[in-house]
């Protein structure tokens, strides 16, 4: 019984001994049969010894074809052996023998190594390797051999070259973007240089045309109003001369409109306005042309004034065409009704109705291109095929748009449509906002009283400062719709401070001011820019023109009233304020 006890026990500790042996000799023979990496070790020499089932699957060999046979050099690539020697010869200051001694050099020496290296398989097939050397040595220290596992670097090569081709690739497509942004470059800066050009010529074109054309109007209109007067015969040529004379003087206009708009070079003054007011002046304009050929015009009757965003005077160009050529190509005892409407919540439209000969779709096409007349050439009614393009493009600038109907044998439609807008208000300032009693009451002092000059084309604008103006008894205000106009009062009534509108027709705010600053007469005067331009950029362009400040609209009340007061402040300072007025 006890004998048999015993041996139960020898067994269970024997077991328990070879339980460890047995599980490390599982995870050696699992390491040593694994086809997913190479194991090669060597002997001290180099001369394979163990070659297992990964470095067979991975290279092509049986065991027996390399065990005792060669080195793991003989499977690497030759080239690739002989620079690594030289490599770690420079690198370690020693020479290193090309061969095996090269792939363990570092290992035997204690320093990890972990290289990249090209196989050769049995086929003569090659594929990059990851291989990592490790020095085996026994109780003593001493090396007996090596061990050289490897890994199949070639699906990481390949996204790596996959990588690299669509690295070059992106580095391609960026070399040529520059390039494509070089040849942009310089292709906007050769049109941008044409097109200066152009309108340099065109102005200079202008000049030398206009000076001996208003030699040959002048001296017409001379001739025409002679005493006695001119014969029959004669009166007929100078009529032919004046005619042809003021076409030509619309023809330059007109193309120096089309040029300043294709260059950019149009500014615009965009605010509140009233349609009503313009179309009321284009009727005043309009209506005797169409009377000499019997056309009836019809206009609507403004209970609502329709207000919009936009330059005012550009608005009354766009209007002055449309209504010029629903004359022009109309009939005679024809109609052209105007019409004004809301469109939606936020646009205005205003249309234009002719009973002319209409036009056909294939002319319709042709509408917007410039010097294109739509087979109009020969026929009596003069024209250049410019004003439509001309119209198209402001009312784009102006953020709106432009359109048409047209039937053959019935008539055309012409519409555009504009951002509509509120009536122009003043802005009092949140804190400390004055109410209109304050204002009177700031006004009731007795001051002498000051003449305050505005210049300005809409009447909407005018209202405004006139109504902040009447509420000071200390200030005259004295108004002109255009810069030439503004600029003969500025010399004949001498007022303390004027007031400038930018974008007037004419001469504009800054060609008024200079002509201003540079006469004696004048030049002392402050003159404040007030102007719907209101960007930084056009706001420090106005200071360095000379304009002794620039407000923008809205008027704001106590900006206009502080620099009103500090313009008045300066000339009364300079000894110039309150100067009598002359005449």
């Amino acid at each position: 019984m006890s004998e048999t006890m015993h041996k139960t026990e020898v067994t269970s500790v024997r077991q328990l001994v070879q339980q460890p042996l047995l599980k490390a000799g599982a995870l050696q023979d699992a390491i040593f049969n694994s086809a997913n990496f190479s194991c090669i070790a060597t002997d001290a020499q180099g001369v394979i010894q163990i070659f297992n089932v990964g470095a067979e699957r991975m290279l092509g060999y049986k065991a027996q074809d390399v065990v005792d046979q060669i080195t793991p050099a003989g499977i690497s690539d030759a080239q690739e052996v002989v620079a690594r020697a030289a490599a770690l010869s420079l690198e370690l200051d020693t020479h290193i023998t090309p061969g095996f001694e090269a792939l363990v050099f570092k290992a035997s020496r204690g320093i990890e190594d972990i290289y990249e290296l090209t196989y050769i398989r049995k086929d003569g097939s090659r594929f990059p390797a990851i291989v990592s050397v490790t020095a085996l040595r026994d109780a003593q220290d001493k090396v007996i051999g090596y061990l050289l596992i490897g890994t199949d670097n070639t699906a990481r090569k390949q996204v790596e070259e996959e990588q690299a081709l669509l690295n070059q690739r992106l580095r391609d497509q960026q070399v040529t973007l520059q390039e494509n942004n070089i040849e942009l470059e310089h292709a906007k800066a050769a049109a941008e240089k044409a097109n200066l050009a152009k309108s340099e010529f065109l102005s200079s074109m202008s000049h030398e045309l206009r000076t001996p054309l208003n030699a040959v109007l002048g001296f017409a209109q001379l001739m025409e109003s002679e005493t006695p007067a001119p014969t029959p015969a004669q009166k007929l040529s100078i009529e032919q001369i004046l005619q042809a004379g003021w076409y030509l003087l619309r023809l330059i206009n007109e193309i120096l409109d089309l040029a300043m708009v294709e260059s950019g070079k149009v500014t615009m003054s965009q605010e509140s306005m009233s349609l009503a007011e313009v179309l009321q002046d284009c009727q005043a304009m309009i209506e005797p042309q169409a009377h000499k050929r019997g056309i009836q015009m019809t206009f609507p009757c403004f209970d609502n004034p329709f207000y919009v965003h936009a330059d005012r005077t550009r608005v009354k160009q766009v209007m002055v065409n449309l209504l010029s050529n629903a004359i022009k190509y109309n009939r005679d005892e024809g109609t052209v009704v105007v019409e004004c409407t809301q469109s939606g919540d936020d646009l205005v439209r205003v249309s234009v109705t002719d009973t002319g000969a209409g036009l056909a779709p294939e002319q319709l096409a042709q509408l917007f291109q410039p010097f294109n007349r739509l087979g109009r050439e020969t026929s009596s009614e003069e024209g250049t095929g410019i004003g439509l393009v001309v119209t198209k493009q402001l009312i784009e600038l102006m953020g709106g748009v432009i359109g048409f109907e047209s039937i053959v044998g019935t008539g055309s439609v012409f519409w555009v449509e504009l951002p509509a807008s509120c009536a122009p208000e003043l802005v009092f300032s949140g804190n400390g906002e004055i109410a209109p009693d304050e204002l009177d009451q700031e006004a009731q002092t007795s001051l002498p009283q000051r003449t305050l000059l505005y210049v300005e084309d809409n009447p909407a604008n005018m209202a405004l400062v006139e109504q902040l103006i009447a509420r000071r008894n200390d200030l005259k205000l004295l108004t002109a719709i255009d810069g030439h106009l503004g600029i003969q009062l500025a010399r004949t009534c001498q007022p303390d401070v004027i007031l400038m509108d930018i974008n007037l027709p004419g001469i504009s705010g800054y060609g008024a001011l200079n002509i201003l600053r540079e006469d004696p007469a004048t030049a002392h005067i402050p003159v404040m820019a007030l102007s719907a331009n209101a960007v930084p950029r056009d706001i420090e362009k106005g200071l360095e023109a000379g304009f002794f400040r620039y407000l923008t609209k809205p008027i704001r009340v106590n900006e206009f009233m502080d620099a009103l007061d500090v313009a008045l402040h300066y000339a009364e300072e300079n000894g110039l304020a309150g100067t009598p007025a002359k005449g």
